[in-house]
């Protein structure tokens, strides 16, 4: 399988087979110096807006690559987006979570300043948290050869949560739930899944959410870590949603 690299300047739009594409910059950079990409090789490059196309490595230099298109991959957008709210977490177990999540095809990511979140993103530490996010988003974007890349918000409080969630459908992810995730029925709203930390999703913000229009769910009867629980729920509503 064809490696992939992403350039959110390309404007692949229209691009057909025979057309040449260049890639340039650190992403080039990288295929040319470090992942040691040679003419005659093929890779593929996307916009990270639902167009990848594939094709054979025509010429490269320091910071440039350039690709002869063979195939074009356009892939619209679903038709019911998936949104991960993921709790701050100790260790790297939010970073997981993201990893996984973006893997399986979520389509956008909020972190979340949970009550009983360990890590905390307080200051300067916010921006760059969300940046580091947003890295590992892209690198598995690249590595599971996705033609669109996840937003990544900005850290969003409980009391924030409603808004920035405004007109999608809004699961809380608990266990004591009495609806299961596989029992659900999608009525074609964009649904946001909310994962708690470590250790859960507080009393108080269950009943903030839920008084927002948010619906407990459940995934089944074992209890997940919070770095599986998200990835899991967006599994099984691929499968509910047909995107699988």
């Amino acid at each position: 399988m064809s490696s992939l690299y992403l350039d959110e300047r390309l404007a692949l739009d229209g691009v057909a087979p025979g057309d040449r594409v260049v890639l340039d910059g650190d992403e080039a950079r990288h295929a040319v110096t470090v992942a040691r990409v040679r003419v005659g090789e093929r890779v593929a490059i996307g916009d990270g807006r639902g167009t990848i196309v594939r094709g054979t490595v025509a010429a490269t230099e320091a910071r440039s690559l350039d690709l002869e298109v063979e195939e074009v991959l356009v892939e619209d957008a679903p038709a019911v987006r998936l949104t991960l709210v993921q709790a701050l977490a100790k260790g790297d177990r939010d970073e997981l979570a993201v990893q996984a999540a973006t893997e399986l095809g979520v389509d956008r990511i909020v972190p979340w300043a949970a009550a009983r979140s360990v890590s905390r993103w307080d200051g300067p530490k916010a921006a760059k948290g969300r940046q580091r996010w947003a890295t590992i988003v892209r690198e598995a974007v690249k590595q599971s050869i996705r033609s669109r890349l996840p937003e990544v918000d900005e850290l969003a409080t409980t009391g924030q949560l409603p808004a920035r969630l405004e007109g999608a459908r809004i699961l809380l992810l608990e266990p004591t739930a009495e609806l299961a995730l596989t029992a659900l029925e999608p009525d074609g709203r964009e649904i946001a899944l909310v994962v708690g930390p470590e250790g859960g999703i507080a009393p108080a913000e269950l009943e903030r959410l839920g008084g927002a229009g948010a619906e407990p769910v459940r995934l089944g009867a074992s209890v997940l870590r919070t770095s599986t629980a998200g990835p899991a729920a967006i599994a099984v509503l691929s499968a509910r949603l047909g995107r699988w």
